[in-house]
């Protein structure tokens, strides 16, 4: 995986794929392929939120877990849980950039405080998933924590490969907002009038909740933007330049993962606001093999539960909900516009129409057909000698 001229995160081939090849990735790509969970038992089923088995508000035990993290530390305490008791050999997920701090590389952890460092959010273009033949290859046990769109592609790599299931227990995610290119995080750090070779941490969340968006130069000198400033007060061009994929996304809350833990927003007056807080998940437990882990990491002490209501889930992520709604004519506007469509399998669109009623129907099919028009249907293709040489597995 590599960059491409448009900066965003595309696979780059280094000669031509025999057919077979080709049709196997086909097969596990969220981008051309997305099989949901359908109605499983023991949940309750929505169009929503997909399957859920339980709804907490949820946060890391340890307090610097849960103020280093981007939100309650949730995910980070999990995966630290799972090295501790020797459940898996390995957690992948994903770190700011060693080399270059407004990007982002796979990370492979083998020991709790490994994971602690790759905690924090990740806006931009990431590729969490480089290593995973490697480690399949190696017959290591290990917990995938990554974005949506790369669980569903973990699940789809299961049913062409079986050691999928077998070394890799546990899928855990997020709420995904989409992936922006590498220009948003050029364009803040020129915000400050900093010179990108000055940068020495870009860290767009963590370290308080929301935390701020930072940029800091070699120097020591740092300039922050609150969460309100950086993606919600208006006027930045970078809080809109996601990818088009994104925008057509069906199922940005991860509803393939053994479980989903966004940010547990703050209400007021029914809305989500977003000052300073102690860190808070919302999570979303979708399986039953989930569940025990959720249970055995709040015994332990790793992992604290309060209530969370179907409702107030609902205030937190509006946008989420009408995404997730209008997936069936979003579709249908890529269909009668001839675009290529993602072949979706088991995400109950009839009972996405129902509950969307007509108006949202048509904001999001009318939404569509804009961005369809405004898009550049020309995807670049990433040049093999841009890419760094492979050292191997990073542990």
């Amino acid at each position: 995986m590599g960059l491409n001229s448009s900066g965003h995160s595309r696979p780059a081939f280094l000669g031509p794929l025999p057919a077979a090849t080709e049709q196997r990735i086909l097969a596990a790509c969220p981008g051309a392929t997305l099989t949901g969970e359908g109605r499983p038992a023991g949940a309750l089923t929505t169009a929503a939120w997909g399957p859920v088995r339980a709804l907490h508000r949820s946060w890391a035990g340890d307090e610097a877990v849960r103020h280093r993290a981007a939100a309650g530390g949730t995910l980070t305490a999990l995966g630290r849980f799972l090295l501790e008791t020797g459940e898996v050999d390995a957690v992948v997920h994903v770190r700011a950039s060693t080399t270059t701090p407004w990007l982002t590389d796979a990370l492979v952890s083998t020991d709790p405080e490994t994971v602690l460092h790759g905690s924090q959010s990740r806006y931009g273009p990431a590729a969490p998933l480089v290593h995973i033949k490697q480690l399949l290859d190696e017959g290591l046990r290990f917990a995938v924590i990554a974005k949506p769109c790369d669980i569903s592609a973990m699940r789809s790599l299961a049913r062409v490969d079986p050691r999928v299931d077998q070394q890799v227990p546990y899928l855990l995610t997020i709420f995904c907002g989409g992936v922006h290119n590498e220009k948003v995080p050029l364009q803040i750090i020129r915000h400050h009038g900093v010179e990108t070779d000055e940068v020495s941490v870009f860290r767009y969340r963590g370290n308080g909740w929301p935390g701020p968006t930072r940029v800091e130069t070699t120097d020591g000198t740092r300039h922050d933007l609150t969460y309100e400033q950086a993606w919600h007060s208006g006027g930045q061009s970078w809080r809109y330049d996601l990818q088009f994929r994104c925008k057509i996304c069906p199922d940005a809350v991860g509803e393939s993962a053994d479980l989903s833990a966004p940010d547990g927003w703050v209400l007021r007056d029914g809305k989500p606001i977003y000052e300073e807080a102690p860190g808070t998940n919302a999570l979303l437990v979708r399986t039953a093999r989930g569940h025990d882990l959720v249970r055995r990491a709040v015994a332990a002490g790793a992992l604290v539960l309060s209530p969370l209501s179907a409702a107030e889930l609902e205030q937190m992520h509006p946008n989420h909900l009408d995404r997730r709604l209008g997936a069936p004519v979003q579709q249908l506007a890529l269909q009668v516009t001839g675009s290529r469509r993602i072949a979706l399998r088991r995400y109950r669109p009839l009972a996405a129409l129902r509950a969307a009623g007509p108006r949202l129907l048509w904001q999001q099919f009318a939404g569509t057909l804009r961005r369809i028009r405004r898009r550049d249907n020309v995807e670049q293709p990433v040049d093999p000698a841009s890419l760094p040489a492979r050292t191997g597995t990073e542990c």
